[in-house]
């Protein structure tokens, strides 16, 4: 039951802080989604730091994972919207546009996470 208010509890502060920082960054000029993009690097780069802290080394207890890693960074991170996003650029025609938002944000995230275990191995 205190896993299950952990996971509400984080994924209550995620879903603000993707609204924040959605807010922020999103103009009606662009077309490019710079807040998912955004969101989904910097989520991955932080779920490959949790993962090392909480799970490899265990500097944070375990009790911290359905919090951190599935509540605020499941509430966080954006997959679904970049979907949809990706989506809506090509029923718009923009093509080249989903293209390089799509490759960008895969690479990137996946970069991102990897960047984030390596660091976190290396200092923690």
């Amino acid at each position: 039951m205190l896993a299950m208010l952990c996971v509400a509890l984080g994924g209550a502060l995620g879903a603000l802080a993707r609204y924040g920082v959605s807010a922020w960054l999103t103009t009606p000029t662009n077309h490019f989604p710079w807040a998912t993009f955004l969101i989904n690097t910097l989520g991955s780069f932080l779920m490959g730091v949790l993962f090392v802290l909480i799970l490899e080394k265990a500097r944070l207890p375990a009790e911290f994972r359905p919090l951190l890693m599935t509540g605020l960074l499941g509430g966080f991170t954006t997959f679904s919207t970049f979907s949809l996003e990706a989506v809506s650029l090509l029923h718009e025609g923009y093509y080249l546009t989903a293209l390089i938002y799509v490759l960008l944000s895969v690479i990137l995230c996946l970069g991102a996470l990897g960047l984030g275990l390596t660091l976190s191995r290396a200092w923690f």
